[in-house]
């Protein structure tokens, strides 16, 4: 922030389609296919609309034949609906009950397998991973939003890692990112290609073409551009992915330590080899009101450690992304305690 207020702002007002701006989404795209460590003929794509659009794009510009889905809470049901489209085969959804993990059934039939790295609403993980025994020329789509910047991963076990930039990169919404695999590009050109109707604003084609260009169909936010390309440097220059990745474990374990030994707390995501590193949830025993708990933290100026709304449980949803320190990390569990300590 304070970089924007004496460099940002100057980018504030800017025709998108001029060299101070295109240079600054360059720089974002080259800093993330260095962060990404991206394989040879990846690109970035971006786009309008945030992560909620690129659903939508999915299902017309890249999603042919049967679909199958991992859900593991409300965005990844939100994106798996999306490929519901008339013009799509089969959708196969393998759900996994909230705080688990499914898994894909690998099919000759299925063109296209879409899961989410982190799903923001439980704090349930899946590793980016290619199927054995799927066909050869389908895609894998990962939904990266609370997981990108903040975890670690193999950019060839993919073809489109997509993201919104509000929460590891410390940026806001309303613009999407994706790192595509040629074969991913190559099918949103057939696709584009075909007699298939798609509305030009959910075309990936046509912000593939742009994005080739250092730019958007319609005028992207400049300030989150900026915000983004200082998360990136930050991270790149501090160790990358893997130095991201150690920092984030280090203060979601924190968070899960204390949980395991408060004896009125516990991980809502039992198994450890399936709980996020960067939104860790918890659970309170009956006699913890965490509504109050969370009142009287708010009153004190510790905000947002609501659960997720859908979810109706007695929790809390902690962000530990990257930009955040694992000093204020252990504050809050002792903030939490003292809290506890007085409403009991």
């Amino acid at each position: 922030m304070a970089a924007f207020g004496s460099n940002g702002s100057l980018l504030m007002g800017t025709s998108h389609r001029q060299a101070p701006i295109k240079n600054l989404v360059a720089e974002v795209q080259n800093g993330l296919l260095e962060l990404f460590r991206a394989p040879a003929g990846y690109e970035i794509a971006l786009g309008n609309g945030g992560a909620s659009a690129f659903w939508d794009m999915a299902a017309y510009s890249l999603a042919e034949g049967n679909s199958q889905a991992l859900v593991h809470g409300e965005f990844s049901s939100k994106f798996a609906r999306s490929l519901e489209a008339p013009f799509l085969g089969e959708l196969t959804v393998q759900k996994g009950e909230p705080g688990s993990r499914s898994e894909f059934v690998a099919t000759s039939l299925t063109n296209t397998y879409v899961y989410p790295q982190n799903e923001t609403s439980t704090g349930v993980v899946t590793p980016v991973e290619r199927l054995a025994g799927a066909d050869s020329e389908a895609l894998f789509l990962t939904d990266a939003t609370s997981a990108a910047g903040g975890m670690d991963f193999d950019a060839s076990k993919t073809d489109v890692y997509y993201f919104s930039p509000q929460k590891n990169f410390g940026a806001d919404g309303g613009i999407w990112f994706a790192l595509l695999s040629p074969r991913a590009a190559e099918r949103a050109e057939k696709i584009a290609n075909s007699d298939r109707y798609i509305p030009e604003f959910l075309s990936l084609k046509t912000a593939i073409t742009q994005s080739r260009l250092n730019q958007t169909v319609n005028t992207p936010a400049v300030a989150t551009l900026f915000l983004l390309n200082e998360q990136v440097k930050w991270i790149n220059q501090s160790g990358g992915l893997k130095w991201a990745d150690a920092k984030t474990r280090s203060s979601s374990k924190v968070l899960y330590d204390w949980a395991e030994a408060s004896g009125v707390a516990s991980p809502f995501v039992s198994n450890p080899d399936h709980r996020s590193q960067v939104v860790v949830t918890l659970e309170f025993d009956p006699s913890v009101d965490s509504v109050e708990l969370i009142r009287v933290l708010r009153a004190n100026g510790i905000v947002d450690v609501d659960p997720y709304r859908g979810m109706g449980k007695n929790q809390l949803r902690i962000a530990t992304f990257v930009g955040t320190d694992q000093a204020d990390v252990e504050s809050l569990t002792a903030c939490i305690d003292f809290v506890l300590e007085e409403l009991a």
